[in-house]
């Protein structure tokens, strides 16, 4: 679907999941026009400076080579959407799911309906997405703590391709927003989400 052979042409846009079930799929409101901007910069990709919304059973989801989704609160796909989704992501387009803090219960029975044959798995340190033009030997960064427990990357694996990758207990997202934006925000930590980030997209940009 996605014939990407560079960096730089053409532009492509970055999408926000609009999902139905009450959660805020609208949180981290700053966070994708920062990651686009870190990775223009940076990864010299070409991407529109905006983030655009777009709900899951929309064929306007095709567009997108990367869509990205969060929230606290519930979830619910319709059988519908979740043909859709399953459609984009063996079609060739790729998901980030970041957990906001309180969303594992939620998302996990919905992927389960666009993905009933698989299990999400813990990606390994030496997994290639987090060895791009950043190194973290040790996996996903910390970067705001709520119960103590080690942040994990898990990847739903189709065909042996990475179509979803799941950020928990990380809170990825939060990283990228506005310096400033949460109590306790340090730059180190916003420059390791970041470049995670640009990780994510390199990854998904070169496989």
């Amino acid at each position: 679907m996605f014939c990407i052979s560079s960096f730089t042409a053409p532009s492509y846009k970055m999408g926000r999941l609009k999902y139905n079930g009450g959660g805020d799929w609208y949180g981290d409101r700053t966070a994708l026009v920062n990651l686009i901007k870190f990775c223009n910069e940076n990864l010299k990709t070409n991407f529109q400076p905006e983030e655009e919304v777009v709900e899951v059973g929309s064929d306007q989801i095709f567009n997108y080579p990367f869509v990205f989704m969060t929230g606290h609160g519930n979830v619910i796909f319709s059988d519908q959407e979740a043909r859709n989704l399953r459609k984009y992501l063996t079609g060739g387009g790729f998901l980030h799911i970041d957990d906001n803090y309180g969303f594992d219960k939620f998302i996990r029975p919905q992927m389960k309906k666009v993905f009933p044959e698989l299990e999400f798995v813990e990606l390994p340190t030496n997994y290639a997405i987090y060895h791009q033009k950043y190194n973290f030997p040790t996996g996903l960064p910390k970067i705001h703590e709520h119960d103590g427990k080690r942040p994990q990357g898990f990847g739903l694996i189709y065909k042996g391709r990475l179509v979803c990758f799941y950020t928990y207990e990380c809170d990825l997202g939060n990283g990228w927003e506005d310096y400033g934006t949460y109590a306790g925000d340090s730059q180190e930590a916003r420059l390791k989400a970041l470049r995670m980030g640009a990780n994510l997209i390199q990854y998904i940009f070169t496989k």
